[in-house]
C-alpha cells in the first residue's frame, strides 16, 4: 500500500501494540509515514512485531517492552524511546487486559489487574507523555476505551470501569492541554473482529450482531483509521471528544 504521508516525520507510541487493534493502528501509523513504537510486555515478542511491521510498511518500528501499569518500567520506556528518536508526536493508550466475571466471584486480584493496566496504565504513560509533547509543541493523545464503558456489560465490570474513566480522564486532560496545541480524544470501538471474539460460540456471535445496526463486527483496521484521524491535522481543532467505532450499536 502506498504510503499517504500524513503523518510524514511525526513519532507515534502504540502501547499494546504487538497484536489487534494496537497492531492495526501501530500499521496505519507507518503507512502514514510515522516513526512507530510498539509496547508489549514481552520484549522479545514486541521487538519481533516492530521487525514484521517494518517488513511489511518498509517504515522505522520499534519495539519495546514494558509493563504500563509500572511506573519505573514506564519511566524507562520514554527514556529508550527519545533515545532512539529524539521526540514524541502521538501517544495511543491501546494496552488493556480483561478478567472478566460476575462481580459476586470477582477477586480484588482481578479487578486490581485490569484497573492497573487500562486505566493506571494510560495515566502513567499520558503523565510521561507531557513533557516531550510539550516540547513538540503539540500533539495528540488517543485513549483507546470501549463501548462498554458507555453502557456497562454484565460480568465485566470491571472492564467498563476503567473504560468509563478513561473517558473522564480524557475530557479532564484534553482540558489541562488544549491551551499548549496537545489534543486528547477516545476512540470507543464495538465488537471487533479480534483473538478474543473469535472465541465466541455461534449463538452469541448472532445475538451481538443482531444488536449492530450495520449487522457484523468492526475489522481492527476500521478503529485504527479512527485513530489515524485523531492523529492527524485533519482533527487539529477536536478534543475531549469521544469518538465510537461500533456501526451504530450506541447510537
Amino acid at each position: 500500500m502506498a504510503r499517504s504521508e500524513a503523518l510524514k516525520d511525526r513519532v507515534a507510541l502504540v502501547t499494546g501494540g504487538t497484536q489487534g487493534i494496537g497492531r492495526a493502528v501501530a500499521r496505519e501509523f507507518l503507512e502514514a509515514g510515522a516513526v512507530v513504537a510498539v509496547t508489549g510486555r514481552d520484549r522479545a515478542r514486541a521487538e519481533e512485531a516492530a521487525r514484521a511491521l517494518s517488513a511489511e510498511t518498509g517504515a522505522r518500528c520499534l519495539g519495546f517492552g514494558a509493563d504500563v501499569a509500572r511506573a519505573a518500567e514506564v519511566e524507562v520506556l520514554f527514556a529508550e524511546l527519545l533515545d532512539k528518536t529524539g521526540r514524541l508526536d502521538i501517544l495511543v493508550n491501546n494496552a488493556g487486559v480483561t478478567r472478566d466475571s460476575l462481580l459476586l466471584r470477582m477477586s480484588e486480584a482481578d479487578w486490581d489487574a485490569v484497573l492497573d493496566t487500562n486505566l493506571k496504565g494510560a495515566f502513567l504513560c499520558s503523565k510521561a507523555a507531557c513533557r516531550p509533547l510539550l516540547k513538540a509543541k503539540g500533539g495528540s493523545i488517543i485513549n483507546v476505551s470501549s463501548v462498554v464503558g458507555l453502557c456497562g456489560n454484565e460480568g465485566q465490570a470491571n472492564y467498563a470501569a476503567c473504560k468509563a474513566g478513561l473517558v473522564g480522564f480524557t475530557k479532564s486532560l484534553a482540558k489541562e492541554l488544549a491551551s499548549r496545541s496537545i489534543r486528547v480524544n477516545v476512540v470507543a470501538p464495538g465488537f471487533i473482529e479480534t483473538a478474543m471474539t473469535a472465541e465466541l460460540d455461534e449463538a452469541a456471535r448472532r445475538d451481538l450482531i443482531a444488536r449492530i445496526p450495520l449487522g457484523r463486527f468492526a475489522q481492527p483496521e476500521e478503529v485504527a483509521a479512527a485513530c489515524a484521524f485523531l492523529a492527524g491535522d485533519g482533527s487539529r481543532y477536536v478534543t475531549g471528544q469521544v469518538l465510537r467505532v461500533d456501526g451504530g450499536m450506541m447510537m
